[in-house]
């Protein structure tokens, strides 16, 4: 450990030179603070930097950990498409566009430019859903929990709620259905058991207090077996019974049929609506391929209701996700060009010898990288919908130091993330958009040379 005597002044070390400069380049405090670690750190037993150089390296090193946004860009090579760690789906470059172009100035918000006055936010989007999906009216909020949240503070606050106890799922982070329907100010109703919940459970749960039954869709899971569970459709004639709203968490925010590239099982949102609930929610950026919001689809009087609640201000959405969601939505009325541009949909529907000859280039690009190999992989969906689902793929993986180079590739200024397995780095191309091969080439570059 180092005497306190032997410890040179902050004001000391910023008067060496090579600081000097670097005082030039940052902030005069932030290099201060990185000089103050430092020296801290050496009172704790850790040795001092010996010359200028050291000085300024451990200095420039810690000032850049600093200024380095935790938040960047990074390259999704793990085979989920839609990985919730690394931001879901990314955006199409219609939408790119509209961000930039509203983010830019001035915009029309919350201004209606055919009466002159004051307009809302909630109205965009909502046409446009309402076209693409056949519901009668829509809101976007922030999240798909959001959605549920509000609906049942606006329908069914002080009363009961009944649900499955199959659909009490846990969608990520350690959030629970039970308790975000607990924060909605409602009682919940455990209705069935796990495996199997029939419609007559939810009808002989029905009572005067009963303010809505919700049909949560089970994400990143599938019950097979001794199963059985109510459809929407069934339960229509329950909740008009009860004279209840019947609420459809349907989640994945898929607007086009993908069975024909294998991904089969999940309802479009023009089939959820059509099956009768009284609101729909889905996510914006898992199947839907935009931003994240929470997209609530129904009839007017509900919509209505809830565009009047307080809680809707709380949760809305600002002005970059409207316009990215819009411009998204936008690309839906032509499909074949959504299937093309949705980056998401692009991924998910790539035909695997394409993602072949990526992976032939970028190896042969790498020239005499040391065990790299093409391999057959599977790809998944991610975000909770088509759990079950494996979509053939391609990877390019490594061995050799596989943890190192794991490492390098994660902490590189633009991380690469992939997974190892069985002994070996595995980078999966399908979750990997084509236009990014080039930076992916790039770091395995970096990555594969002298450490």
């Amino acid at each position: 450990m180092t005497e306190a005597r032997q410890l040179p002044a902050v004001g000391t070390v910023l008067e060496r030179a090579a600081l000097r400069a670097l005082a030039a380049e940052w902030p005069r405090a932030l290099v201060a603070d990185a000089v103050r670690a430092i020296i801290a750190d050496a009172r704790a037993g850790q040795p001092l930097p010996d010359s200028d150089e050291a000085w300024r390296s451990a200095v420039e090193g810690r000032v850049q950990s600093r200024t380095t946004a935790t938040l960047r860009a990074a390259i999704n090579a793990t085979g989920v498409v839609l990985h919730t760690n690394l931001g879901r789906a990314p955006l199409a470059r219609a939408a790119l566009s509209a961000v930039e172009q509203v983010a830019s100035g001035a915009s029309t918000l919350e201004y209606d430019v055919d009466a002159g006055a004051r307009g809302s936010r909630h109205v965009h989007c909502a046409a446009l859903l309402a076209e693409l999906t056949g519901a009668d009216d829509a809101i976007v909020v922030n999240n798909c929990a959001a959605g549920l949240v509000l609906a049942l503070q606006a329908l069914a606050s002080g009363r009961e709620t009944i649900v499955s106890r199959g659909e009490l799922v846990e969608i990520g982070g350690s959030f629970r259905v039970p308790e975000i329907m607990a924060a909605s100010g409602t009682t919940l109703v455990e209705v069935g058991t796990t495996n199997r919940t029939h419609v007559a459970d939810y009808r002989t749960a029905l009572t005067p207090r009963t303010g809505a039954i919700v049909k949560v869709h089970r994400s990143n899971f599938t019950l097979e077996g001794f199963v059985a569970e109510a459809s929407v459709a069934e339960l229509v004639p329950v909740a008009a019974e009860g004279n209840v709203p019947l609420l459809h968490d349907f989640g994945s925010g898929l607007m086009l049929d993908l069975s024909p590239w294998g991904l089969s099982g999940e309802p479009t949102a023009r089939e959820a609506v059509r099956a009768g609930a009284t609101l729909v929610m889905m996510s914006g950026d898992k199947l839907l391929g935009g931003p994240q919001a929470g997209i609530i689809l129904g009839t007017r009087e509900a919509i209505a209701a809830l565009r009047r609640h307080p809680l809707a201000r709380a949760l809305r959405v600002d002005k970059l996700t409207l316009a990215a969601l819009e411009a998204t939505l936008q690309l839906y009325r032509d499909p074949a060009r959504a299937l093309r541009e949705i980056p998401a949909l692009a991924m998910l529907t790539a035909a695997v010898t394409a993602i072949r000859e990526r992976a032939e280039s970028l190896a042969t690009q790498l020239g005499g990288a040391t065990d790299l190999r093409i391999e057959d992989s599977e790809a998944t969906v991610g975000g909770g919908a088509f759990p079950a689902a494996r979509i053939a793929s391609v990877a390019l993986t490594f061995g050799g130091a596989v943890d190192a180079l794991e490492a390098r590739l994660r902490r590189a200024a633009l991380p690469v993330v992939g997974t190892v397995r069985d002994g070996r780095l595995r980078l999966d191309l399908r979750s990997v958009p084509p236009d990014q091969d080039a930076l992916l080439l790039a770091r395995l570059r970096a990555a594969l040379g002298p450490v």
